[in-house]
């Protein structure tokens, strides 16, 4: 992860509220043979005692789950909306164009835990997805008693705590206030993830750039 001072986002319930939002993340270690394992599961954060864990499940019996088993470091990747900047938005058009994004890196440790536990996992992540709508028919308490036995049988429940938080939300807070101004009024334009990173940077803008007499935009 690029470890850039101005890229980094240092409000904890931003960080917080941004995995919320992005909970499907990417879970990655290592086999017994050092050869990389990943998976993509939704996942939550909640803190216990002032320690962060991360808590979900995963199939048994498949690579990343028997190479978590052997090499219990994990990294999980939060991954937000992202764009393309061109650099003809810059002030000074003769810089390379790069990309915005917001991504969230934890490492921790990986402990798989007991049935009691995966239930508790399932009921909770069911709810989450329906809205919390417990008259909802694919809620864990209200699917199919032995379909219920059946699955659980071949999924684990798991807790990673947190040893390491880390961020970039890359918002073109490195440039100057005309070529940040530029950027947002063009991300906007294109819609879709572009307007949502140009509305992540608006709410920057004061901070950047308190003097608001200083942007000078062409809207």
């Amino acid at each position: 992860m690029y470890d850039l001072p101005y890229h980094k986002e240092k409000n904890e319930t931003v960080i917080k509220e941004f995995i919320d939002a992005n909970p499907f993340a990417y879970l990655s270690g290592c086999d017994k043979d050092n050869k990389p394992a990943a998976t993509q599961v939704p996942v939550f954060i909640e803190e216990e005692n002032g320690r962060k864990f991360l808590r979900g499940h995963i199939m048994k019996n498949t690579d990343h789950h028997k190479a978590f088993m052997h090499n219990p470091n994990v990294l999980a990747v939060f991954s937000g909306h992202h764009t393309y900047v061109s650099g003809t938005w810059y002030s000074d058009p003769h810089l390379p164009s790069t990309w915005n994004y917001m991504s969230v890196h934890a490492k921790g440790v990986i402990k798989f835990l007991d049935d009691e536990a995966l239930i508790s996992i399932l009921r909770k992540t069911s709810m989450h997805f329906e809205n919390y709508n417990k008259m909802s028919s694919t809620v864990f308490d209200n699917l199919d008693k032995e379909f219920k036995e059946r699955m659980m049988k071949a999924i684990v429940a798991f807790e990673v705590e947190v040893i390491k938080l880390d961020n970039v939300f890359k918002l073109s807070q490195d440039r100057d206030a005309e070529s940040y101004e530029n950027i947002k009024k063009e991300l906007t334009k294109q819609g879709g993830s572009g307007k949502i990173i140009a509305d992540e940077m608006e709410k920057r803008t004061k901070g950047l750039f308190p003097d608001t007499s200083e942007l000078k935009t062409n809207f």
